[in-house]
């Protein structure tokens, strides 16, 4: 078998701009010329392609690796979590309310105190009239709303469903940006609103016109999901500007868990309770909350919001793989079609906010 060329782009943080890397591979031997730049030839002693990979990471910068790490561990804990939470809805009836008030107070209760760990001020939020509102605005319709109805899509279908529909959620704030700034969305963002349309018809329809292939309530609380999604990352722009990211989050999770426990507190527990059960429920409030919250916000420090976004967007892999492989949840060509549009969208919308 012979290969004419493979074309690599790479970008080394700190180091050298965008290079082109041209790989020859003929008669099971590699050749990697110098590079087509001649101010570094970094490259051109590597033999082959693994070589390449690792040299290619080593020249990561340091900060710049641990923030590609983090965003992986929190899309991998995330989708674990949705996973988690499906077995617990499904095969332990655990009540959505009751999960969702544990999950949010507990984490709410963790940050804050991370907080003053690292000698924040957690009350100076509270002491600008203005921003407490929208700390409260926050906390019920963005938080809460997108923890409700995340769950509530769960039940009523299963985590790798729920999960894709809820990555809708980009492309609603590119319309709700372009409608804000009063112009029509550009090219690359009507093909995304083209990606994501076709990706839902085909996820919750498997291509037929006259039928769902989800129920109503997980269509109705799956798009939700990624209404409320939107309204979770614009609602506290203007907090996060001004007051530390693990403040923004550790209120308004602590807020939204406490007016949920009106709802369901935390008290009610019902539901069947073996290892399993409490097993879950440790990894959903601890690894899939505290510990993926904490290492996003961090990966988004190091590496800023617009590479963190577009790692994290494995997550519905995670879900899927896991899904199919250890609750079975049946998942057809449809369903794979619908979920690389969907994904795609993040990769245009990234690559758009990187030229804009």
């Amino acid at each position: 078998m012979r290969l004419e060329a493979w074309r690599v782009y790479v970008q080394l943080p700190g180091a050298v701009n965008e290079q082109i890397i041209r790989i020859y591979i003929a008669g099971g031997k590699s050749n990697i010329p110098a590079l087509r730049r001649p101010e570094t030839n970094l490259m051109k002693d590597l033999s082959n392609f693994d070589a390449f990979l690792h040299e290619f990471y080593r020249h990561m910068d340091v900060k710049t690796r641990n923030g590609v790490v983090q965003t992986l561990i929190a899309a991998f804990l995330w989708g674990a979590s949705g996973t988690l939470v499906q077995f617990l809805f499904q095969h332990r009836e655990i009540k959505v309310e009751w999960l969702i008030t544990m999950r949010t107070l507990i984490s709410g209760i963790a940050l804050l105190g991370l907080a003053l760990l690292n000698k924040k001020n957690i009350f100076s939020i509270w002491a600008n009239k203005k921003d407490s509102l929208q700390l409260i605005v926050f906390s019920i319709i963005g938080m809460l709303g997108v923890q409700y109805t995340y769950f509530a899509a769960i039940k009523y279908s299963n985590a790798a469903t729920a999960t894709v529909l809820q990555f809708a959620g980009p492309i609603l704030i590119a319309m709700y940006l372009a409608f804000k700034n009063k112009r029509l969305p550009n090219r690359v963002e009507f093909i995304a609103i083209l990606l994501a349309t076709a990706g839902t018809f085909l996820l919750v329809t498997h291509g037929r016109f006259d039928s769902l292939s989800i129920s109503g309530a997980a269509l109705f609380f799956g798009i939700a999901s990624a209404i409320t999604l939107a309204i979770y990352t614009l609602l506290p722009q203007n907090l996060l500007k001004k007051y530390d990211s693990t403040l923004v989050i550790g209120w308004g999770m602590f807020l939204g868990g406490f007016v949920f426990s009106f709802v369901k507190a935390p008290w009610q527990i019902e539901g069947y309770w073996d290892f399993q059960t409490f097993l879950c429920t440790f990894f959903i409030i601890i690894f899939g909350t505290l510990i993926a919250f904490y290492s996003y916000l961090s990966a988004t420090k190091k590496i800023g919001g617009q590479k963190t976004s577009l790692i994290v967007s494995v997550e519905p892999l995670v879900v899927v793989l896991l899904s199919v492989i250890w609750l079975k949840t049946p998942f057809l060509i449809y369903d794979w079609m619908g979920t690389f549009c969907i994904i795609s969208t993040v990769f245009l919308l990234t690559k758009k906010d990187k030229q804009g």
